[in-house]
């Protein structure tokens, strides 16, 4: 592939396909072509491992596969075959597979500290029902979530929160609060502001930042003073944090928590996860409680979906799958950080976040987030054969994958410092920016 140029001719007549058919172009906004340098965003062909392919023939390293969701490489040898096992025998039928149950109990010996779990295709299936069982258990309407994380659900009660609210009414947004993350005394006092009002804390425990020392046992603490249910958003530490969550390295036990991304290496599955006499209230076994429409899905327990999730665990649990991803981050992070230091930009390209999950921040001249360097950025990755929305690694990844990305890297900063020493990116874009998924107008 030239790292001067690249074109790609058979893409672009496949995002115009793509967007005169699929309102966005894409089935998941954060896929979107507006999330790439204007007439640079390839279209996937297949993938093998850490690489993919484009329509028109290139080959990429590729980062952050699947939205975090395929940490184990594309196309895994054991993951295929246990999917091509159960494939043959069929995928769903009229009454639950044995290999439902089998699923539930690989599961919760992975992650102890829950009791029950239901399987869903989805993270926002599995994150609306925590929602909607914690209202049940509480009697309670209003719903506190954490204002630094991203993403919970493509559900009114979250996506209302967001500026992409068209089509939400504000008696949904109403009984949504909110609390910053890393700080105990700013929840306490949101709790205080609505006296026996809140159903639920919902967060991620962990993202690009470590929880404080304290933080995570402090709201379990808070949880349980105002009688409210901790939910833990599990769906990128699970696996990548350890193989039982954040919740298993952390040791804070949550009430329910959700699980999905890494947990079926691409293919569809989820899991709510928790208490059992919480979990109980969508069963048919307590009749003491109005019940609860937990999760019902036609799909929800796809046989070859769940093999894939049994297998999953069975690979990290066998192959120290976590310690892999967590050592090639390391070595990613540190290449990174000396190539962009090394051209005069280690300020203004900057890797974050714990090693098994790595992103970036593009800075300006005044050290400010800028989408416009971040284009630039993600430019000349692309040119060098780097496919990089983010820099969180698969275990498909080896050496001389890191060691070719930190060149390519290198690369970009010295273009980087060019447009920061002009103090103007515009002549290194070749066209509009890329764009920030959650915004009122398109």
């Amino acid at each position: 592939m030239d790292t001067e140029v690249l074109d790609l001719p058979l893409s672009r007549t496949a995002n115009e396909r793509l967007h005169a058919l699929i309102p966005g172009g894409a089935h998941t906004y954060a896929k979107g072509d507006d999330q790439y340098p204007e007439n640079l965003a390839p279209v996937i062909s297949h993938g093998s491992g850490a690489h993919v392919w484009d329509v028109d023939g290139n080959r990429y390293i590729e980062y952050g596969s699947g939205l975090r969701s395929v940490s184990l490489g594309h196309a895994h040898p054991r993951v295929i075959e246990a999917v091509r096992r159960e494939l043959g025998r069929g995928s769903n039928f009229v009454r639950p597979s044995i290999v439902e149950v089998e699923a539930a109990e690989r599961f919760l010996a992975t992650v102890p500290t829950a009791e029950m779990v239901k399987f869903a295709k989805n993270g926002s299936d599995a994150t609306s029902a925590a929602v909607r069982l914690a209202r049940a258990a509480t009697g309670r309407t209003r719903v506190a979530l954490c204002s630094d994380h991203p993403f919970f659900s493509v559900d009114d009660w979250f996506i209302g929160t967001t500026p992409m609210s068209a089509g939400i009414p504000s008696t949904t947004t109403e009984l949504i609060a909110s609390f910053p993350y890393g700080d105990l005394a700013a929840t306490e006092e949101m709790l205080a502001r609505h006296p026996d009002e809140i159903a639920c804390l919902i967060l991620e425990p962990a993202t690009h930042t470590e929880p404080p020392p304290g933080y995570l046992a402090g709201l379990r603490q808070l949880a349980d003073r105002h009688g409210c249910v901790l939910i833990f958003d599990e769906m990128i530490t699970g696996f990548r944090w350890s193989e039982a969550g954040a919740q298993g390295l952390y040791g804070v036990v949550p009430d329910l928590s959700t699980f999905g991304k890494a947990l079926g290496n691409g293919f569809a599955v989820s899991a709510l996860a928790g208490r059992r006499d919480l979990m109980e209230r969508g069963g048919l076994r307590d009749s003491t409680s109005d019940r609860v429409f937990l999760l019902s899905t036609t799909h929800g327990a796809e046989t070859h979906s769940l093999a894939a999730a049994m297998a999953v665990q069975t690979t990290y649990m066998e192959e120290g799958i976590t310690a892999r991803l967590h050592t090639l981050g390391e070595r990613l992070a540190a290449g990174v950080r000396d190539a962009a230091e090394a051209m005069g930009v280690g300020d203004h390209v900057v890797v974050r976040g714990r090693a098994s999950n790595l992103v970036f921040a593009t800075l300006d001249e005044n050290l400010q987030p800028s989408q416009q360097y971040r284009t630039l950025f993600l430019r000349r990755l692309l040119a060098g054969g780097v496919l990089a929305p983010s820099f969180v690694v698969s275990s498909a990844l080896d050496d001389e994958d890191i060691d070719r990305t930190v060149d390519v890297v290198a690369q970009a900063c010295a273009v980087y410092r060019k447009a920061l020493d002009a103090a103007d990116p515009t002549p290194w874009l070749a066209g509009r920016a890329v764009k920030p998924v959650f915004r009122r107008l398109a």
